[in-house]
């Protein structure tokens, strides 16, 4: 193992920072970089470790190491770093991921502060950044009450778009990032990717898919219009990406293909007579698995193979506007079926799954007992991630991500930041308040 040090590392400082933050794995932009300089303008001390070529490629700037050490090197790397700097916060991206894990249990047997940021909940021009994790490990409150509690104390919502994101951008430094990490590998010989698949497959796939959806697109319009036209009951099954950790880490589902067979079958048993699924398969999906076949496979061994329709395309929001229900397994999507007042179901652990926005009971139940949310709970709850958890701004287009570099410095320093605090504070208790019965009942059975 061998690594880089910055030549301040390890001196002492005549005049010690407030904060001393160390970044590692990210969003692939500028994003965390640009927050460092901010941060330290701030009189901060930032740090980066680099895992592979591409974290470098993105962090051009003092703070940085170069880890190139094996897996099992690497909790104790992490741990020295984070007591010899004095390390206050880690600021990552994907905390499922093998090093951020192992990093994020250093960092809370030493009560440091961990970030984590990802796209926002909302879309187009939202970032979520929030305490510990998402989805499952999110502090976010799950108690109807604590979060009308936190949207009275939010400032005034404004959901009005403001920037653009650049998916042009995106794709090259993206395809930057991977392929360039893949073909110089010698220069961090023993890093692991937490991808599924190589890059080049990943690319060709979803570039592949890209062009074939201007033939499909329309195709799955007009058959949303068809179906629309005739008064026909839907429910719709979005598929997600099956290398996302929001489904691999925060969902009892080892892979896509299950999910697919167990929405399906339910549907088959339990879904009003003459009702349809509509199956739509994720826009940037890279056709490594043929879900077209195993979705006709499935709804051919369950009998409903005529009342099952396969989307590879089509308008999203016209889908949802009309639909009995959405079923999800954690996916974003069900934000949007909920601000189109569409009933949803969750088969995940999601930072939406709440008492009066989701249904609560079985998957079997839900064809026929779903209703849509809580219309004052869903304005609470879209004001107080707001307030809490989301920053305006996007990743790949200059105005957008200037802002979000400002807003998420701002969070990050706890002089500004005490809202991870009140949040925190908030969470656990609607989380103790939740879990006191379920011990109750615990003891008395061990008993």
């Amino acid at each position: 193992m061998t690594s880089n040090l910055p030549q301040d590392f390890g001196q002492t400082r005549p005049s010690p920072a407030r904060q001393v933050f160390l970044f590692l794995q990210g969003p692939i932009t500028p994003f965390f970089a640009e927050i460092a300089d901010t941060l330290e303008k701030r009189g901060h001390r930032c740090l980066r470790v680099n895992l592979c070529f591409g974290d470098r490629l993105f962090w051009r700037r003092p703070g940085a190491i170069n880890f190139k050490g094996r897996r099992d090197a690497w909790p104790a790397f992490i741990a020295d770093l984070i007591d010899r700097e004095g390390v206050t916060d880690i600021v990552l991206l994907g905390e499922q991921r093998f090093y951020h894990k192992v990093a994020i249990t250093a960092a809370k047997a030493r009560g440091i502060k961990v970030t984590v940021t990802d796209f926002g909940y909302l879309r187009p021009d939202w970032i979520t950044l929030e305490r510990n994790g998402m989805s499952g490990e999110s502090c976010f409150p799950r108690d109807p009450e604590a979060i009308m509690e936190l949207a009275r104390k939010a400032p005034p919502l404004d959901l009005k778009p403001r920037f653009k994101d650049d998916f042009t951008t995106q794709v090259i430094w993206d395809m930057a990032y991977h392929l360039l990490s893949n073909w110089l590998w010698f220069l961090h010989p023993h890093y692991r990717s937490h991808q599924l698949h190589h890059p080049a497959l990943v690319y060709l796939g979803t570039g592949l898919h890209i062009l074939k959806a201007r033939r499909e697109g329309p195709k799955a319009d007009a058959r949303i219009a068809e179906v629309q036209a005739a008064g026909t009951p839907y429910y719709v099954l979005p598929l997600q990406m099956e290398n996302d950790f929001q489904l691999r880490a925060y969902s009892p589902f080892f892979d896509l293909k299950t999910p697919i067979h167990e929405v399906i079958s339910s549907f088959a048993a339990h879904a009003p007579e003459g009702s349809r699924l509509m199956v739509k398969v994720h826009p940037l999906d890279p056709g490594i698995r043929n879900w077209r076949r195993i979705v006709r496979r499935s709804a051919e061994k369950w009998g409903v193979a005529d009342r099952v329709d396969y989307l590879d395309g089509g308008d999203l929001p016209k889908l949802l506007e009309k639909s009995k229900g959405v079923v999800t397994v954690n996916s974003t999507v069900g934000l949007w079926a909920m601000r189109a007042r569409t009933p949803i179901m969750t088969l995940g652990q999601a930072v939406y799954d709440i008492e009066g926005l989701t249904f609560q009971g079985s998957l079997d139940r839900f064809w026929t007992e779903g209703a849509p949310p809580q219309a004052e709970l869903w304005d609470a709850f879209v004001k107080a991630i707001v307030g809490n958890i989301q920053i305006r701004g996007v990743y790949y287009k200059r105005e957008g991500l200037d802002h979000a570099v400002q807003a998420a410095a701002a969070k990050l320093d706890l002089t500004d930041g005490a809202w991870l605090e009140v949040r925190a504070r908030a969470a656990r208790s609607a989380q103790a308040a939740r879990e006191a019965p379920t011990l109750g009942l615990e003891s008395l059975h061990g008993a």
